[in-house]
């Protein structure tokens, strides 16, 4: 029986792929490459290209196959392009996993672990945010992703599947060994742009919003290492693999920095100032959002190694560095 990973030469997908082989599983990577990169995909996996609105492909993979456990990366992930374009988010985040679930129901799938977000809780007001907080997401992105949240809860009622819905806080880093990190062009994370920025792959930096009800002003997040967030899939597998009902959980370390906090610390990690400036808030931004994270802790079994803001920002400048000097883009 495999693993089957959407979205598996993507950014978070390929640090997930990395893990599962480290722990001997048989892995099958699903992704069209429209954001995604072969080169991502590590030898000893089985590789079907191919877009997951497609049934007939599912199809053919599933049979080819058989998973027992399906892990759901593949999505559209920027929130001001959900408010810009949110029939797109709605195709692809919902409408898709809907094909997903629906085609994993079909050929028998006892496990699904989904990637959910921090965005379905809107702008929650207490923190840190605890998986009982009011769900209200403020942008089509945090929607989608909680409609097919929802999908899961249903279907895990009507049918003898189980799942996990990880609610993801900022990830951000790299693989500390150098594999893979994100790689997109035209990124929007935080990290990634402050280190391209400081490399001088940008020109300057823009802070979006300097007048939110914060100690400075800025966005504060919960960033969380890419590698810890795979760890929190490999337990929410095992966890699942034990028998366990289906669960929801938030994946963050429960400390929040702000925008400006982050700057700083790529300043001193880099060693080198560069250019920041002010611009407006994105709509769909809430002002503050930090996770209780004990239920993944508590449930899972999860124990972060990576939960420090300038270790995650090292990571991040290496692989930087890697981009650029072998031009994997």
């Amino acid at each position: 029986m495999s693993v089957l990973v959407t979205g598996g030469a993507g950014y978070i997908g390929s640090h997930m792929t990395l893990a599962l082989l480290a722990r001997g599983e048989e892995v099958v990577v699903v992704d069209d490459l429209r954001t995604g990169f072969d080169w991502a995909i590590p030898e000893g996996v089985t590789f079907a290209r191919g877009d997951i609105g497609d049934v007939a492909f599912l199809d053919q993979v599933f049979s080819a196959h058989k998973p027992e456990t399906v892990l759901h990366f593949a999505g559209s992930i920027v929130v001001p392009e959900s408010v810009a374009d949110p029939l797109r988010y709605y195709a692809n985040n919902t409408v898709n996993s809907r094909l997903l679930i629906e085609t994993a129901v079909r050929h028998e799938v006892t496990h699904f672990v989904f990637s959910s977000t921090a965005a379905v809780y809107g702008m929650p007001g207490d923190e840190p945010v605890r998986e009982t907080a009011d769900l209200r997401p403020i942008s089509p992105y945090g929607r989608s992703k909680l409609m097919t949240e929802m999908m899961l809860e249903d279907t895990a009622h009507a049918h003898a599947i189980r799942y996990a819905a990880l609610r993801y806080f900022n990830v951000a880093g790299a693989d500390p060994q150098g594999r893979t990190g994100q790689s997109t062009k035209g990124a929007t994370h935080l990290i990634k742009v402050a280190c391209e920025t400081a490399l001088g792959l940008r020109d300057h930096l823009d802070i979006f919003g300097s007048d939110y009800p914060t100690p400075d002003g800025t966005a504060v997040r919960d960033y969380i290492h890419v590698s810890d967030l795979a760890a929190a899939h490999l337990d929410a597998i095992g966890y699942l693999r034990g028998g366990n009902p289906s669960i929801v959980c938030n994946v963050g370390y429960g400390r929040g920095f702000s925008v400006r906090e982050v700057l700083e610390t790529v300043r001193k990690v880099h060693g080198q100032d560069f250019d920041i400036r002010t611009a407006g808030r994105r709509a769909g931004d809430p002002a503050m959002i930090v996770a209780d994270g004990s239920t993944a802790r508590q449930k899972l079994g999860w124990t972060p190694k990576y939960d420090d803001l300038p270790t995650i920002v090292a990571d991040a400048l290496r692989w930087e560095d890697r981009l650029r000097f072998r031009n994997l883009r």
